[in-house]
C-alpha cells in the first residue's frame, strides 16, 4: 500500500461518516462527493484512470445533481425530516450492526484472503481499462446494470408522485 492509497481510503471513509453524521441533506450530499471523490482517488492509486474519470463525471457530477434535484424537491414542502432525532431507532440499531458485520467481514477477508489465502490479493493487470470495464459491464454485469437503472428510474418517478401530491 502507498500513503496516495491510505489517504483516499480515509477520505472515502471520512466521507461516508458525513453522510451518515450530518443532519442536513445538503450536507449529506457534499459529504458524498467528498467520497466519491476519495473512491476517485482510489482508482488511480490502482492505475484505473478511466474508472478515476467515470466516477468523478457520473457519480460526482451527474448523480450527485439529481440528488440535490431530488432533496430540492422534497425541502419544498414543510414536514420535518425525522421526528425522533437523537433516539436510537430500531432502524439505526441494524443499520449499525449490518454495518458492524461488514466491518468484521471485510476485515476477515482482508486478513485471510477470500480463500483462505493469504491477505489482500494482487489487482489484475487489466483492472479499470476501459476495454475490460465494457466487456464486463456489458457481458457479466448487464443484467444487475439494467436492474439498477430500472430501480434509480422508478424511484425518482415516485418522488415526483409523493412531491406531486397535494394536501386534502
Amino acid at each position: 500500500m502507498n500513503l496516495l492509497f491510505i489517504v483516499a481510503g480515509l477520505m472515502a471513509v471520512a466521507g461516508i461518516l458525513g453522510v451518515i453524521l450530518a443532519k442536513q441533506p445538503v450536507h449529506q450530499v457534499i459529504a458524498t462527493v467528498f467520497s466519491f471523490v476519495g473512491l476517485a482517488a482510489l482508482y488511480l492509486s490502482l492505475q484505473s484512470e478511466f474508472l478515476a474519470v467515470i466516477q468523478l463525471i457520473v457519480y460526482g457530477g451527474a448523480v450527485m445533481i439529481l440528488f440535490l434535484f431530488v432533496i430540492a424537491l422534497l425541502s419544498a414542502r414543510k414536514d420535518p425530516v425525522e421526528k425522533d432525532a437523537g433516539k436510537l431507532t430500531r432502524s439505526a440499531i441494524a443499520g449499525f450492526s449490518v454495518g458492524g458485520a461488514l466491518l468484521v467481514m471485510l476485515g476477515i477477508v482482508g486478513l485471510f484472503g477470500a480463500e483462505g489465502g493469504k491477505g489482500w490479493t494482487q489487482v489484475p493487470g487489466q483492472f479499470g481499462t476501459v476495454r475490460e470495464f465494457g466487456y464486463q459491464l456489458l457481458t457479466t454485469y448487464v443484467f444487475p446494470f439494467e436492474v439498477i437503472a430500472f430501480i434509480l428510474m422508478v424511484a425518482v418517478i415516485g418522488v415526483m408522485i409523493l412531491v406531486g401530491r397535494q394536501k386534502a
